[in-house]
């Protein structure tokens, strides 16, 4: 039977061509591998002749990316950077670090404040976070865990529940300190939104349409598609947010936020999980997600358990 690596375009040329798609240029793609000019052209054109589609569109003094280009391009590099850290893993000596993935706001305003206790804990244990909105593929993608956030029917059948979902509105004590939101107040605050599609429990008209102030507006508002940076922005007393109360605690705790009013709202049937890799782990994998556990248990924020 023939094998389907047979078929596989030839591979060496990947490199010279995800290094001129990423200057748009064959010189300073030569630069960068140690090669010639005339080398790395080559390599894309042997690239272009096996796969059958032009890859870049060549102008007089110009490169551009066809759009058969840009699909490879993003997919090649990909491809690369795993490859290139599953190698660095394997020639480096000892044990591989525990990879950790997250969504960026999880992962800078939850689990990133936290790493010093588990440091301390074990001093020994290599990690890395790897903060990013994509959800990724845990096998494919050598990672050993996942912080998700999730409806509860989605969550996969191995993930554990850290925590549930709850919500209220929080404002740096210089603003929020002795606030009530009401028609007289609202017209002189500032907004801050999560301008993420999806989470309508995340953005002020849910929570304005439930306290009866729908339609009160507010002297202003601004949007922020990350939500670290808009808690950031409220700790900073430049408006208020909408706080989810496991990531905002411990900024309350330390006096950077404080609630408005004492009103949370509950998220049904959404929430946190850990969620391992597909098979076994590794002790080290196994130490961290104990860890993670303990730390979400031992948290404040537990509602919707």
């Amino acid at each position: 039977m023939r094998s389907s690596l047979l078929d596989l375009p030839p591979l060496d040329p990947l490199r010279g061509f995800v290094a001129a798609a990423r200057h748009l240029s064959f010189t300073r793609a030569a630069d960068e591998l140690c090669l010639t000019q005339s080398a790395v052209s080559r390599q894309v054109q042997t690239l272009e002749a096996a796969l059958g589609e032009p890859l870049f569109v060549r102008g007089v003094r110009s490169l551009q990316l066809s759009a058969e280009g840009e699909r490879l391009a993003a997919a090649a590099e990909g491809w690369l950077a795993e490859y290139g850290r599953l190698a660095e893993a394997m020639r480096r000596p000892g044990a591989r670090p525990v990879t950790v993935t997250a969504a960026i706001g999880i992962a800078a305003l939850w689990l990133v404040p936290r790493l010093r206790d588990f440091q301390r804990r074990h001093p020994e244990a290599e990690v890395r976070i790897d903060a990013s909105n994509r959800m990724k593929d845990l096998a494919r993608e050598d990672i050993d865990l996942a912080l998700r956030y999730c409806a509860d029917r989605d969550a996969p059948p191995e993930a554990i529940k850290l925590f549930g979902e709850t919500v209220l509105p929080v404002g740096h004590p210089s603003i929020a300190a002795g606030l009530e939101l009401n028609a007289e107040t609202l017209p002189r605050l500032t907004l801050l939104e999560y301008d993420e599609p999806g989470f309508p429990w995340l953005g002020w008209e849910h929570w304005l349409a439930a306290i009866g102030l729908d339609g009160v507006r507010p002297r202003a508002r601004i949007a922020f598609s990350h939500y670290d940076q808009l808690i950031h922005a409220a700790s900073a007393g430049q408006g208020l947010a909408i706080g989810r109360a496991v990531l905002v605690d411990p900024l309350i705790e330390d006096g950077r936020l404080m609630p408005v009013g004492t009103r949370q709202m509950a998220v049904p049937g959404r929430g946190f999980w850990l969620v391992p890799a597909p098979g076994p782990q590794r002790p080290e994998v196994e130490r961290f997600a104990t860890w993670v556990v303990s730390s979400a248990r031992t948290g404040k924020a537990t509602e919707g358990m």
